[in-house]
């Protein structure tokens, strides 16, 4: 956790370049252009309440990045999607989050592969069992 916290500065600043916050960014990766995605269950995504999912998109479609749609079905729900703008930031943001901060890189290969390996054996992105 402290070595996280030590290096989110560096990740937030490459965020803050193109404009967003932490949060616009993480909400970014939750949304394509293709499928839209409810509110509910961007919140539920989220782990926010419906009105706080409902402000980070207000805050994303008026930066342009993502734009309400109908849902085919039903009048009565809007789809949150990308617009291009979105898909290009997104894919910025995602190249900047997989350069390794500079205490990573400065590890030999030996200690990067005992890292990797003892990370695969975490549950991450995985269901409890």
């Amino acid at each position: 956790m402290d070595f996280i916290v030590a290096t989110a500065p560096e990740r937030n600043r490459a965020i803050g370049e193109s404009g967003l916050t932490p949060n616009d960014a993480r909400a970014l990766t939750s949304l394509s252009q293709k499928s839209g995605r409810t509110m509910g269950s961007l919140a539920a995504e989220w782990k926010c309440d419906a009105s706080t999912a409902t402000w980070i998109v207000d805050r994303l479609e008026a930066k342009g990045l993502v734009e309400r749609r109908a849902h085919a079905t039903d009048r009565r729900v809007k789809l949150v999607g990308l617009t291009a703008l979105g898909v290009r930031t997104k894919a910025k943001q995602m190249e900047r989050v997989y350069v390794p901060p500079r205490e990573l890189l400065e590890l030999d290969m030996a200690d990067l592969v005992a890292l990797r390996d003892a990370l695969a054996k975490l549950p991450i992105g995985k269901p409890p069992s």
